[in-house]
């Protein structure tokens, strides 16, 4: 290990504080957690485990705190999170490194993920002072119909591992810009980002209990008494489609609002007209972003027949290219997966699609060392009983799938439950934007695999989520409209 990358280490560790972040205190709790770093597999932090009762006292906060928050002028709102994004901006190699060592991406790509995350900080401090109602006259009436955009109230926000940093700025953002209060419940493999945006806050100057952070191995246990208490308004939520459905079953025992971003089985297609070079980059691009841990990750691969091979060849090489190990090292451009059961579910898939008559083109094994790694794998002449058809991938495995015509691409790539994002490339931009009209999916990428921005609606159709995040719509899934009739 260099002398740089432990010096970011013990920076890092310096850094972290202790306990649950709640009415802005920190609390502490009798049980820890450890922390692995999934590029040796050892725990290198712990941070606290919440009972059921601290989760309910984070509640307890943010509930005595939302009312003087949504009294809040809105310029006010907006200056704290305009400090918010400055802070985090100056300490975004402290945050990089944490994202590198709790998640595994490379440091450049975590630097990369701070710099998206902040960038809805900066949006919705630009938000906040653009939420407006109406006044008008009823046509038949006559009376004065104004309305107005109030906060929704107390807010639930459960964030994945995949993006420890930009999940919970996208929730908390938009929530805080309306004049909601938050409690954040990050996930247990990566809940360190978080505990380290918890002293963002302090330093900003967010008042006490408006935003609070708990950790904690009992998810359930923890979630559903929040859920069930009168005083949550919202729960909004990123993570697998089956944990989001049962979100949603005990959301609907108390009708919250709820935002749920969840998987994904995005296509990437590309027609015999595109230029290869674009569409290689743009599927590296959708595939590897994040070692492939992206929901948003293209997860089949579709390419026309007559240049299937020259693109298998040329992508093929690209991925056998990528440097693979701990991502503060030099060099490095893939980390590992984020745990031996996400690797042995990734190889499962591997080996069902060799099994059914795939060709390995590139990778497709374990790498023997400390850590969660597995080579960039390319397979192709994917059969239609392979599971990756119906599966998520959420690792650096592609599969190309070849296809003889347009209506076969089209009719394969809706044929999913999901409709989360999707990609096509074609030297012609009508002729793509026109194929992207017939896929079931949220968000479309025309020659390009990089399509999440903070400015752009991000979530999907079907069984991909419900609502959409960033965007001037994002700070509406934390506002209600209310009206009021006055006689003239």
């Amino acid at each position: 290990m260099s002398e740089r990358t432990e010096q970011l280490e013990q920076r890092v560790l310096e850094a972290l504080p202790k306990g649950l972040f709640i009415g802005g205190e920190w609390v502490a709790t009798a049980k820890t957690i450890p922390v692995e770093n999934p590029a040796t597999g050892q725990a290198f932090a712990e941070v606290a485990d919440a009972t059921p009762e601290q989760a309910m006292q984070a509640l307890d906060a943010a509930s005595d705190a939302a009312a003087g928050w949504a009294a809040s002028n809105p310029r006010d709102r907006a200056e704290i999170l305009r400090r918010i994004f400055t802070l985090i901006a100056e300490k975004k190699e402290l945050f990089a490194a944490l994202i590198t060592m709790e998640m595994g991406k490379s440091y450049a790509e975590a630097l990369g993920e701070v710099a998206y995350g902040n960038e809805y900080v900066r949006w919705f401090s630009e938000q906040a002072c653009r939420i407006n109602g109406s006044n008008g006259i009823a046509p038949s009436s006559g009376r004065r119909i104004i309305t107005d955009k109030v906060p929704v109230g107390p807010v639930l926000a459960i964030a994945p591992w995949n993006f420890p940093l930009a999940m919970l700025t996208r929730k908390m953002a938009p929530a805080l810009a309306a004049g909601c209060t938050v409690v954040l419940k990050p996930a247990k493999l990566t809940p360190l980002t978080t505990t380290l945006l918890a002293t963002v806050l302090q330093e900003a100057g967010v008042p006490a209990g408006v935003v609070n952070v708990y950790t904690t191995s009992r998810s359930g246990a923890t979630t559903t008494p929040l859920i069930n208490d009168p005083r949550l308004r919202k729960i909004t939520f990123t993570g697998s489609t089956e944990v989001g459905v049962g979100l949603l079953q005990q959301a609907a025992n108390r009708v919250l609002r709820t935002s749920m971003e969840l998987g994904g089985n995005a296509p990437l297609i590309v027609l015999p007209d595109a230029d290869l070079e674009v569409a290689v980059q743009g599927a590296m691009d959708a595939k590897m972003r994040n070692v492939g841990e992206s929901c948003i990750a293209s997860n089949r691969l579709l390419v026309h027949e007559s240049i299937v091979d020259e693109f298998t060849r040329r992508f093929a090489e690209r991925m056998s290219a990528l440097t693979v190990g701990y991502g503060l090292e030099d060099g490095v451009t893939t980390g590992p997966l984020i745990d031996a059961t996400q690797r042995n579910t990734v190889m499962e898939l591997v080996q069902d699609a060799i099994d059914k008559g795939g060709k390995v083109a590139t990778g497709g094994n374990v790498i023997d060392r400390p850590g969660y790694f597995m080579e960039p794998t390319v397979i192709s002449g994917i059969t239609p009983d392979a599971r990756i058809h119906r599966e998520e991938i959420f690792g650096p495995f592609a599969p190309v799938i070849s296809f003889a015509t347009q209506d076969e691409a089209l009719t394969m790539a809706n044929d999913t439950d999901f409709g989360l994002a999707s990609y096509v490339f074609s030297a012609d931009v009508a002729h793509a934007m026109k194929f992207g009209e017939g896929i079931e999916s949220g968000m479309v990428g025309i020659n390009t695999g990089l399509i999440s921005d903070a400015a752009a609606p991000f979530g999907g159709v079907k069984m991909s989520g419900l609502g959409r995040e960033g965007a001037e719509v994002g700070i509406e899934e934390f506002l209600e409209t209310k009206y009021y009739a006055v006689p003239r």
